[in-house]
């Protein structure tokens, strides 16, 4: 090794050091086979062979990775390392080794590459945290909760206190985006707590506001018109359990206040009565937006925030843990085929698809995606016309999207902005959105009135941080 790489060198006192890291995602032929997480700290060399089971032997600073693909040749590639770089070169194997969907005989990697030999996709980590063994097998991960299984180290570091908070009394607010898993959290954290009680789950922003009071709060019968009998409402439906608050920020003020005198006084006042009711209640709280900055803007109550968020998770978006799509196919795969699992794969060009699309809507839009696609594929292995349309138009897109630093996920910094372009170079990033833009992002066209190789266009593509699904 020839020194510390710059992200180690960063790290802050008591993180987990950073090291380029090599992920086993996803076995088309067997989307079931549980993925692999590999260090490469120390080494200089890595050798892909085609072996009966899974296997990694570390020798010095060479380590051979035998992986369960029929479809490998005996030796396919190997990986080297080139000063603070790491090259992937094929050695003559029958199928190829592509990169990001390009068949290369040798190409130097960068961060978030997709490697492609046989059936197999990997994903290369140029510096991410690692903590505990340099070989993992996602089959002897034990996560805290069913659904929470993670390779990325940073998150799974978080989840693991999950069942220490979950035995406590505090209050818990989930933040990311929209299908994130906020819910899957909250109901682990429910299963961890042993309350006794219900888990009862609110969607904040799907109730009418003039009957905001009586679902969370009740009412008696009569209170108002259709009032035809006692409600006990979300609140006292959560006693002994835990109440789920999806999507706070969108509770009007006026109901903040009074979810902040039920929380203060474990007491609730159901519509038409002057009688409170004890309760006893455990709120985890959900949210895709910045509640402090609504608390700045007046739209949410600093007091009601302070009380709710004794912890606070952040859950990454699915765009910045690519690391774990092989392990949600395979959680997914389990829960719509059931029975028969086992016999769901993919092609290779499915495979690259899922890979590369941005996935905006998470792991909900992943889980719909699959669930039509099993069913379209009618049995037989899931190709790229078996796919939403937009997965299919970001399926040929190599440029991945660069994930900020993962080890704070609850006040995750945002990336730093990319340095200024030189001269040259912001002359060469116009004409090529032009190219693209004229050519609707064919590669190959823009290749061919540059006079450049399409491996070379890809190169700038990353560079100069573009999409080429931005340009179809």
């Amino acid at each position: 090794m020839t020194g510390p790489t710059p992200a180690i060198a960063r790290r802050r006192i008591g993180a987990a050091p950073s090291f380029p890291q090599l992920f086993e995602v996803l076995d088309c032929a067997n989307p079931l086979r549980p993925p692999a997480r590999h260090s490469l700290a120390g080494v200089d060399e890595v050798v892909f062979l085609r072996a009966g089971e899974r296997s990694a032997l570390r020798d010095g600073r060479k380590l051979e990775l035998g992986i369960p693909d029929p479809t490998m040749s005996g030796t396919h590639a190997r990986l080297r390392r080139q000063g603070d770089q790491f090259v992937i070169e094929d050695l003559g194997s029958t199928n190829g080794t592509f990169v990001d969907g390009v068949q290369e005989r040798e190409r130097t990697l960068a961060d978030y590459d997709a490697i492609e030999m046989g059936h197999t996709e990997l994903v290369f980590r140029a510096s991410v945290p690692q903590d505990g063994e340099p070989d993992l097998d996602a089959g002897a991960l034990d996560p805290p909760a069913p659904g929470l299984a993670t390779m990325v180290q940073p998150l799974a570091a978080e989840l693991a206190r999950i069942p220490a908070i979950a035995r406590s009394p505090v209050a818990v607010v989930i933040g990311g985006e929209t299908g994130t898993g906020k819910e899957l959290v909250a109901r682990g954290l429910h299963q961890l707590s042993r309350r006794r009680g219900a888990f009862v789950a609110v969607n904040c922003g799907g109730i009418a506001p003039d009957l905001l009071y009586a679902e969370l709060f009740g009412n008696k019968k009569g209170a108002f018109t259709g009032a035809v009998e006692n409600r006990p409402g979300h609140v006292r439906s959560a006693d002994g359990g835990t109440l789920f608050l999806d999507e706070i920020a969108e509770l009007p003020l006026q109901s903040q206040a009074a979810l902040l005198r039920v929380l203060a006084e474990n007491q609730v006042t159901p519509v038409g009565s002057s009688e409170p009711v004890n309760v006893d209640v455990r709120v985890v709280a959900a949210t895709h937006a910045d509640l402090e900055a609504a608390v700045s803007t007046g739209k949410f109550r600093a007091d009601l925030l302070a009380r709710i968020s004794g912890f606070t998770i952040k859950l990454p978006p699915l765009r910045w843990r690519r690391e774990d799509l092989g392990l949600l196919i395979a959680s997914l795969v389990k829960k719509h085929a059931r029975d028969g699992a086992e016999k769901i794969s993919f092609t290779c060009e499915a495979a690259r698809a899922l890979l590369h699309h941005r996935w905006p809507m998470n792991i909900r839009e992943l889980e719909k995606c699959l669930e039509s696609a099993m069913v379209l594929a009618g049995g037989e292995p899931i190709d790229v016309q078996h796919l939403p349309p937009s997965v299919r138009r970001g399926g040929a897109d190599p440029a991945f999207e660069k994930a900020p630093e993962l080890r704070d996920l609850v006040a995750a910094a945002p990336a730093a902005p990319p340095p200024p372009l030189s001269p040259e170079d912001a002359r060469n990033r116009d004409e090529l959105i032009g190219l693209l833009r004229e050519h609707h992002g064919n590669v190959a066209a823009v290749a061919r009135v540059m006079g450049k190789a399409r491996m070379q266009i890809h190169r700038w593509v990353r560079r100069y941080d573009l999409r080429l699904a931005d340009f179809r």
